[in-house]
């Protein structure tokens, strides 16, 4: 049995996507045209800094560096093409 997990954009104009639980959600939200923007794909270049409403695990080291860096005061700020999901979330692009 899937495990389906749906990522939504409120306070736009784009549509819920669903996908696997566990998925790669860069690769997800390119194919579907999502208001996040991506660069490197590694965690680095922080173009996909987005805000998230929802449970998500905790960012890895290297990802917290760079949300110390780029969103210090923004708690649930992460960089989308590090996220696991593992529920359904609501994602918010950062403007920096």
């Amino acid at each position: 049995m899937s495990n389906l997990c749906t990522v939504s954009f409120p306070g736009s104009d784009y549509e819920p996507i669903i996908l696997e639980c566990h998925d790669n959600l860069s690769e997800h939200l390119t194919i579907q045209n999502s208001p996040v923007l991506f660069g490197c794909r590694t965690g680095i270049c922080g173009t996909c800094l987005v805000e998230v409403i929802g449970d998500v695990p905790p960012p890895q080291p290297d990802e917290q560096e760079m949300l110390d860096t780029l969103a210090p005061n923004i708690a649930n700020a992460r960089l989308a093409c590090q996220l696991d999901l593992t529920q359904n979330i609501e994602i918010s692009t950062i403007q920096k």
